[in-house]
């Protein structure tokens, strides 16, 4: 499905990034939302390429659709305690 990301436990601690390099998945989207073009990431890392920009944004997407969140309301820890 991704042949682009990987994930290795001895790079970056396992973080999904695109193949043969340590440019992870998150970087690549901090970059667009900083206002980085794809094109603009390219030209400023040229051993990746477009393709490796595109397919991290889609793992991004696919990651998010396929997760679950949760909302956890953590009670006064201090609550019936008395001193």
């Amino acid at each position: 499905m991704f042949e682009r990301i990987t994930s290795n436990p001895a790079v970056l601690s396992g973080k999904p990034c695109i193949r043969g390099t340590r440019i992870s998945v998150s970087f690549i989207l901090e970059l667009i939302a900083s206002g980085a073009s794809a094109g603009d990431i390219v030209r400023a890392y040229p051993h990746i390429a477009l393709l490796d920009v595109e397919e991290a944004v889609r793992f991004a997407s696919y990651a998010l659709e396929h997760d679950t969140f949760l909302t956890v309301s953590l009670s006064d820890t201090n609550a019936g305690v008395s001193a």
